[in-house]
């Protein structure tokens, strides 16, 4: 979401006459697009605002700061960053060009509780991928979320508005989108007295559209997963068979404490419907390890949740406090050093599951998107497949951007080496 919204920043910036830097030696203005979902992310931010502090005493350049980080400590965060000049939250994005235009504002704090208001465009120049939020905010609050503060209320995008950015995603050759929201499942629009539901805003866009040829999107609460969602993604090759479904925990007890609003049994009986429905589907989530009261007994339930389920990938972290949130209130927490021990027992089994895997799709011959040319050899190319995983093959530089048939012939890693048909 924070990429998507900074594209259409520059975009906008474009517009007014501004041009990207060199580097920040080159910067007169300098923006920070930050994150507030875990305590890592803001703390990388501190670190570079120190940089930017220590720049500032050679260089003359507006430093700003926005997003999540910015919408939470408002006013705070001049106070405790000196170098910073502007604090702009998540409710004015939008209007940060025309504040650019006006002198007055290098030291306002730019905070407001006004309604998020989607931008018409979010393509990075020049590139064939783009994403395209469709609904902004959350009603969920989940007790260790800060999202919701953070993004505010769910506010769905209207169709209009999704089909234009898409059509001229089209015409600047676009191949593939991904839909973004905080739960895209939740994604509801009133037409015509009408509530136009995910499902039904999916079917609209695969009429409108014909030139993107694949469709991806995220994120997926598990408590509200259609069976229309499930049928339609079964029945059309152009949304991809890919889900990334978070289910967080596998203890019925962590996911209450949690306010998730599933069981491990009906996550299960989700997952058994998908798999039953859509071809050789792809399924990811999130693991969330270390909640506050979690024992080993939660620990062993979220392991053979992994087992039964097999993930295909999932991004594993450890809870950290955010301030703001219920389970910040929440007394008995576990020890960081017994959180990392526990989050190596998750990482090293999804690892052998997710290699179990990829080494039974060896062989296979499968479509790809041809993304770049491979960091590590410049005679390679870097692709992806629909399942969202990296293949490495040898060919042309003109093949970037178009969609091809590989044969999967080994495995490096978590890379597939592959061999162009």
């Amino acid at each position: 979401m924070n990429t998507a919204e900074s594209n259409a920043i520059i975009s906008d910036l474009k517009k007014k006459g501004w041009k990207a830097a060199g580097s920040e030696l080159d910067a007169d203005f300098v923006l920070l697009n930050t994150c507030s979902v875990r305590k890592t992310a803001e703390n990388r931010i501190w670190g570079r605002i120190g940089y930017y502090k220590h720049l500032k005493e050679t260089k003359d350049f507006t430093l700003a700061v926005t997003g999540c980080m910015a919408e939470r400590l408002k006013g705070d965060l001049k106070k405790q960053a000196s170098a910073v000049d502007m604090v702009i939250g998540n409710f004015e994005k939008q209007n940060l060009s025309e504040y650019l235009d006006n002198n007055e504002i290098w030291t306002d704090n730019l905070v407001s509780e006004g309604e998020y208001t989607f931008r018409e465009i979010h393509l990075e120049e020049n590139n064939f991928k783009s994403m395209v939020p469709i609904m902004h905010g959350c009603n969920n609050f989940c007790t260790y979320c800060i999202v919701p503060y953070v993004r505010g209320h769910e506010v769905s995008r209207s169709p209009e508005s999704i089909i234009k950015e898409l059509k001229e995603l089209e015409k600047k050759g676009v191949k593939e989108v991904t839909l973004l929201g905080q739960n895209v499942n939740s994604y509801t629009y009133a037409v015509n007295g009408k509530h136009l539901d995910f499902t039904s805003l999916l079917k609209l866009i695969l009429k409108e559209t014909k030139a993107i040829g694949w469709i991806r999107f995220m994120s997926s609460h598990p408590k509200d997963v259609p069976d229309d969602l499930i049928k339609l993604i079964s029945e059309n090759e152009r949304l991809c068979s890919h889900v990334h479904l978070a289910v967080q925990h596998g203890s019925d007890a962590v996911l209450k404490r949690m306010n998730r609003s599933y069981t491990q049994s009906k996550f299960i009986t989700l997952v058994d419907k998908m798999k039953a429905a859509i071809h050789d589907v792809s399924i990811t989530t999130d693991l969330l390890i270390g909640f506050p009261g979690e024992t080993l007994e939660d620990l062993e339930m979220t392991k053979t949740l992994m087992k039964q389920v097999r993930f295909n990938d999932a991004f594993t972290y450890y809870y950290n406090p955010r301030e703001g949130t219920k389970a910040f209130e929440f007394t008995d927490g576990i020890e960081k050093k017994e959180k990392l021990r526990r989050l190596n027992e998750i990482i090293e089994l999804q690892r052998k599951i997710s290699h179990e895997l990829k080494t039974e799709r060896v062989g296979q011959i499968v479509k790809i998107l041809v993304e770049s040319v491979s960091r590590k050899n410049s005679e390679e190319l870097l692709a992806r497949t629909e399942k969202n995983e990296m293949v490495v093959f040898k060919g042309e530089k003109s093949l970037i951007g178009t969609f091809r048939n590989i044969k999967l012939l080994s495995l490096n890693g978590n890379t597939f080496v592959g061999e162009l048909l």
